[in-house]
C-alpha cells in the first residue's frame, strides 16, 4: 500500500463498513505511515478492491476505533486491524490471500502470535484460518478497546508457529 491509494481504501472501507466502522482518513494516513509493510492492497482492473491493515504489537492489546496504531518495540504479535473486500470483488478468494501473506511475513519476523478483533459475523472466516475466540484481561487495555467496536465483535488470536 501507498499514500498514493488512500482514496480508494477509504472507497472499500465505505462499500464494507456503517458510518459508525468507518475510520477518517488522517487516521488510516497515520496508520500506513507506521506500518507500511504490514499494509497491503489487492487490485483489479478497476483499481484497489481489497486492503489489509497490520502491525507489530502485544498478545491482548486491542486498537481501539478510530486510534492510531501503538507499535511494540518488544512485539510478539502480528495484530491484524482491519481487512476489507469491495464487494465487486468477493468470492475471489482475496481475503485468504492478503491474511495468509500477512501470516507469513508475521513469522519471518519471529513473532509468536497473530490476533485480530472480528466484526460482521467474521468469526468463521478467521476460525478458518487458525484463529480462535481468546479472552481479555477484564478491565485491561485490550477489554477497554474492544468496548469502541459494534456489539458481537470479538478478540481472536492464532499461533504463527507449529510447536
Amino acid at each position: 500500500m501507498t499514500e498514493d491509494d488512500l482514496d480508494a481504501v477509504l472507497a472499500v472501507q465505505a462499500a464494507c463498513y456503517p458510518p459508525s466502522m468507518q475510520e477518517p482518513a488522517d487516521i488510516v494516513l497515520a496508520r500506513l505511515r507506521a506500518a507500511r509493510d504490514s499494509c497491503l492492497v489487492a487490485c483489479d482492473a478497476e483499481g484497489v478492491c481489497a486492503y489489509v491493515f497490520a502491525y507489530a504489537s502485544r498478545r491482548g492489546a486491542v486498537t481501539p476505533l478510530d486510534a492510531a496504531f501503538q507499535s511494540a518495540a518488544d512485539a510478539d504479535t502480528l495484530y491484524i486491524h482491519d481487512m476489507a473486500v469491495a464487494p465487486r470483488a468477493l468470492g475471489q478468494g482475496l481475503a485468504r490471500r492478503l491474511a495468509g501473506g500477512l501470516l507469513e511475513r508475521g513469522r519471518s519476523r519471529g513473532l509468536a502470535w497473530s490476533a485480530l478483533v472480528a466484526v460482521q459475523d467474521s468469526r468463521r472466516f478467521w476460525e478458518g484460518l487458525g484463529f480462535a475466540a481468546h479472552g481479555l484481561a477484564p478491565g485491561g487495555q485490550g477489554a477497554r478497546a474492544l468496548l469502541s467496536y459494534p456489539d458481537g465483535a470479538l478478540y481472536m488470536a492464532r499461533a504463527l508457529h507449529a510447536g
